[in-house]
């Protein structure tokens, strides 16, 4: 039994949810929203730590997993959004919690299959997933899928390391 905490960093916009992974099942716990209004950027990445200083104290997950970096054209709204994921990294290492980093594109082939999957097709999957029924914010289900990447690729990994031989054997 696992808690995992995904979060989806964004400078105004930081999506995080947590899930209980057990096994091969996974229940959802939490997920949410913290947005920040500040014109400030100082200001915007202290909000995110505490904010996610505050939940992980709530929630006291075991582990953490982070959206990484995508590039798109503009280097400036990069560069604030790797700031807004060390907050996020930060925050949780300050609690000790180990993070791991995924790509959008690992995320939504975890969840969806497909790594160009779109934002309303990540949310309905999650909810699928974690059988919710009530609305949830892009941004905490894109947290979500984070979680269920994690848990899925760490699921993966144990299967793995208990298996007791394989082939090499190539196919024609």
């Amino acid at each position: 039994m696992a808690i995992i905490l995904g979060i989806d960093p964004g400078s105004r916009i930081t999506g995080y949810g947590l899930i209980n992974s057990v096994g091969n099942k996974l229940e959802y716990v939490d997920c949410g929203c913290i947005r920040t209004a500040t014109p400030s950027q100082p200001e915007r990445l202290k909000i995110i730590f505490q904010s996610l200083c505050e939940v992980i104290e709530r929630h006291s997950p075991q582990q953490a997993a982070v959206e990484d970096i995508f590039m798109g054209k503009n280097a400036a709204s990069a560069l604030k959004l790797g700031q807004a994921r060390g907050s996020a990294m930060v925050a949780c290492l300050s609690h000790d919690l180990p993070v791991e980093e995924y790509s959008a594109r690992k995320v939504k082939q975890a969840v969806v299959g497909s790594g160009g999957a779109d934002k309303t097709q990540v949310q309905h999957m999650v909810k699928a997933l974690l059988s919710i029924s009530d609305n949830i914010a892009e941004d905490a289900a894109d947290a979500l899928a984070v979680a269920i990447c994690h848990a899925n690729t760490q699921t993966s990994l144990i299967r793995m390391a208990g298996a007791k031989s394989f082939s090499r054997k190539r196919f024609r």
